[in-house]
């Protein structure tokens, strides 16, 4: 679906259903250097199951035009943007990544839009290595190389390899090579960048599910810690913690069934 956003085309998938924001509504958001094709399998399903999909594309990726927005704090407002003009009441935010951080912030700014958070492959601060940024900015296909070796569990045996002619890793280095040059440094940037975790993290008071990979070398669970301590004393059994075992930081593609039965549980104590 493509509509208009602060004058700027704007894509969303919408599951393979028509957009109907009179339903419960669930906001899908990608991390650096990513577009809404990450959450293909959970956003279907969930479509065709009661629910109003949207899988953004955020400013300056994926079918969505530029340019990339430089902050979270500015790319949760973009978000928030984007359910009043397409007047969707109240939403569950999805994000993933730089989208968890996203999610958060967006959270906390405006309770009144935001029913509930799932944060996948979070954590808070959200730090890049020198060496990441640096090869963000001199070579960007070495970056995209270090980025999918640790964001899967497995490279040799599965799901590296599911299947004769696929790769994940490969799978995630095409997706990255679709995006504008530029943009990966400017998303690892924002992510470096964020300070504002610890106080969004105090004012949230919706349900939110911490959905993290066993073995995620890029925000192992332990990094979680600090923003699970700073949500806990608002949510108490608002706040869930799910480790799905043996994965690692690319959840969705690589335990597909895994993470869309973690948000289904969720999503069903919401109702």
């Amino acid at each position: 679906m493509l509509f208009n956003c602060r004058q700027q085309p704007v894509y969303a998938y919408t599951g393979g259903k028509a957009f109907d924001a009179g339903k419960p509504c669930i906001v899908f958001i990608h991390g650096a250097q990513n577009d809404h094709s990450v959450w293909i399998l959970q956003s279907r399903y969930l479509a065709h199951h009661g629910h109003a999909v949207l899988a953004l594309d955020l400013p300056g990726h994926g079918r969505s035009a530029g340019p990339a927005l430089e902050s979270i704090e500015a790319m949760a407002d973009w978000v928030l943007e984007v359910l009043t003009t397409l007047q969707v009441p109240k939403a569950v935010l999805v994000g993933h990544s730089m989208g968890s951080l996203i999610a958060l912030e967006a959270a906390s700014r405006s309770p009144a839009q935001v029913s509930a958070i799932a944060l996948l492959g979070t954590a808070y601060p959200m730090k890049v290595s020198d060496a990441l940024l640096k090869a963000c900015a001199e070579d960007e296909g070495a970056a995209f190389d270090l980025i999918n070796r640790f964001s899967h569990s497995s490279l040799s045996h599965l799901p590296g390899s599911p299947g004769p002619g696929f790769s994940v890793f490969w799978q995630g280095r095409r997706l990255m090579e679709r995006q504008i040059p530029g943009v990966l440094l400017k998303d690892f940037v924002a992510c470096n960048g964020y300070q504002g975790g610890d106080k969004a993290a105090a004012a949230v008071r919706c349900p939110t599910l911490l959905l993290l990979g066993e073995n995620d070398a890029m925000t192992p669970p332990r990094a979680a810690q600090g923003l699970r301590e700073a949500l806990q004393p608002a949510l108490g059994q608002a706040l869930t913690q799910v480790v799905i075992p043996g994965c690692g930081h690319a959840l969705m593609g690589e335990r597909p069934d895994d993470t869309l039965n973690a948000l289904k549980v969720f999503l069903a104590r919401l109702s």
